[in-house]
Parts: C-alpha cells; structure tokens; sequence
C-alpha cells in the first residue's frame, strides 16, 4: 500500500511538473535560422551603438564576457545590424543592485524593429536627435517595453507611430511584482514579430500578445535604459516561422 502511494505521488508531481511547463513555454513558432549573435566574449563592441545623455560619467562595453551599462542618465545602445521579417530576438539581462553610483532596479527597457520613416533604410543617418534623451525617439516607428520603469512600479508596452503618438493600452500598463524587476537576478527576454503578431516574453512566459493591424516589418534593436547598471548576454537573432 505504502508503495502505490508512494508511485500515485511521484506520478502526481511529475503531472504537474509537465503542466506548469507547458503553460510557461506555449510558443507559437518555431526557429528557422539563427541570424546573428554576440555572445560578447572577446572585447569588441564594434557592433553596438552608444547612444548617451551624459557627457561622463558613463560606462558602456564589454566586461566580463557581457555588454555593461552602467549610466548617470538616458542611453541606449543599438545592435547596428537591420533586421527583416518574421524574427526572435533573445538575450539574457541582469539589473545590478549592489553599491555602485547607477545601481538602481529600474528601467530594464527595450525597443525593437525601430526605424526614422524620413529614412528606413538607415536609422544612423537620419534626421533624428541621438542624444540619448527619452523624448527624442518619439519620432521613431518602433515597439517599446519598458520593463519595471518609473523606480520599478510600472512595466509598459507601447507601439510608437513616428508622429509622437505612443498609446498606452490598459491591458499593457502592469504593476504586479511578478512583472517588474528582480535586481541581481538574470532574467531571459524574448521579442517577437511575426505577420501581425508582436511579442514580449520574460523567463519563458508570455506578457505581451499585440495584434498590429499594420506591423512594422524591418529596424534595428536597442537596450534601452536610464539611471542604471545593467548586463547583456547571450544576444541572438533568429528567423522564425508559425507553428503548422
């Protein structure tokens, strides 16, 4: 008796087990081809971006075998490389909260597919401000998460127009701690565009499922961040195709 107990039990756990597996990882899609990656392990940043607010006091490159962002103020750094079509972009990062100058938990932000339309086909050489200050990218066509913004109480998800127009949803405005930022702790993002579908994945779960009625189809990527210390890793870029 003690032993069918025993079997019922070790049954019931490796049931749930499978369950709670399955409803963290319910992709709709399936990787094709990885694109492009930068595992960061030799000392060159060449291709990245920096784009920064302040003139000092800021500290931007690879340490570690990781991407460091340790700034005073606004930057983001962009993946150089224009990306097309049904893609995944994943990376792992890490919000560092110990005693440095910029160690704060907030602001793990990302935009993606981001294009200047008074120019597509080169983000850098457009009429846009590349100062680094937030504002200054509303006159991109991109898709924004900003993860635990506003000193970690809000995390957001917004589709810019490139007119100023940023709407935020109710459904995409979330304040529960499961959906803001556990500082020191490595997390896993994932960014998806496919057809008219957009995502934003975090450690294998689904935050965001947006249907854009007219998607944006081609950009770059960029961290994006303020007042922070935070690490990159692991960066890949995969096209991707629908689940038959």
């Amino acid at each position: 008796m003690k032993l069918f107990l025993t079997l019922v039990i070790v049954s019931l756990i490796i049931t749930m087990q499978a369950c709670t597996q399955k409803s963290q990882v319910d992709y709709n899609f399936t990787k094709k081809t990885l694109l492009y990656q930068d595992d960061f392990n030799s000392n060159d940043s060449k291709d990245w971006i920096v784009e920064l607010q302040a003139e000092s006091g800021n500290r931007v490159g690879v340490n570690k075998e990781r991407l460091e962002i340790d700034v005073p103020k606004g930057a983001t750094v962009w993946c150089k490389h224009k990306f097309e079509g049904n893609i995944l972009i994943e990376y792992n990062a890490t919000v560092i909260s110990n005693d440095g100058p910029n160690d704060r938990a907030s602001d793990m932000n990302c935009f993606w597919m981001a294009s200047d339309p008074r120019n597509v086909d080169d983000l850098f050489d457009s009429p846009r401000k590349a100062s680094g200050m937030f504002h200054d990218y509303d006159t991109l066509q991109l898709y924004y998460v900003g993860l635990g913004g506003h000193n970690n109480t809000k995390t957001r998800f917004r589709r810019y127009d490139g007119k100023g127009n940023k709407p935020l949803l109710p459904e995409h405005d979330l304040e529960g701690k499961k959906d803001l930022i556990f500082p020191n702790k490595t997390c896993k993002i994932q960014l998806v565009v496919m057809g008219n579908q957009v995502q934003f994945y975090r450690d294998n779960k689904l935050v965001y499922d947006f249907h854009d009625e007219s998607p944006y189809t081609q950009g770059w990527f960029g961290i994006r961040t303020i007042e922070n210390h935070m690490t990159i890793d692991d960066f890949k870029v995969y096209r991707i195709e629908k689940k038959k």
